[in-house]
C-alpha cells in the first residue's frame, strides 16, 4: 500500500509548505517532486540523502533540496493512515536547522492533530 502526501493547512486556508514548494526553482520543484514520489512508494524507509530525521525530534522529518540556488528544507511528520503532512518549507542558511523553523513546525503539527480529531 502506498503512502500519501498532505499539507498543513492553517485556521484561514492558508497552506505554508505548498506556498514554499511553488516558489522553488524548477530544478528544486522537479527535486521534490523526485523525492515525494520515493516516499509514496518506499514510505518511512526512505533515508539520506532524501530525508532525515530532525536531531532531538522523534517525530519530524526534513526534505532536503539543493539546488542552484541554494538548501532548501521541507519540514514534514509521518501520521497514521500511511500519510506524511508536510508542514513547513525554508531556505537554509546555515548547517544547522534553525530552532525557529522546528518550531514553527512543530506548532503547525500540533495544530494539526487538534483540529483533524
Amino acid at each position: 500500500m502506498r503512502w500519501t502526501i498532505a499539507y498543513y493547512v492553517t485556521g484561514n486556508n492558508k497552506c505554508p509548505a505548498k506556498e514554499f514548494i511553488d516558489s522553488l526553482s524548477d530544478e528544486g520543484q522537479a527535486r521534490f517532486i523526485f523525492i515525494t514520489r520515493l516516499l509514496t512508494e518506499y514510505g518511512i524507509a526512505v533515508k539520506e540523502p532524501y530525508v532525515k530525521q530532525i536531531m532531538g525530534r522523534k517525530k519530524l522529518f526534513e526534505i532536503r533540496i539543493k539546488d542552484k540556488s541554494g538548501i532548501s528544507r521541507i519540514l514534514y511528520f509521518a501520521h497514521t493512515g500511511r500519510r506524511f503532512v508536510l508542514l513547513h518549507g525554508f531556505t537554509k542558511k546555515t548547517d544547522k536547522t534553525p530552532k525557529k523553523e522546528i518550531e514553527i513546525a512543530e506548532q503547525r503539527m500540533k495544530d494539526y492533530l487538534l483540529r483533524e480529531v
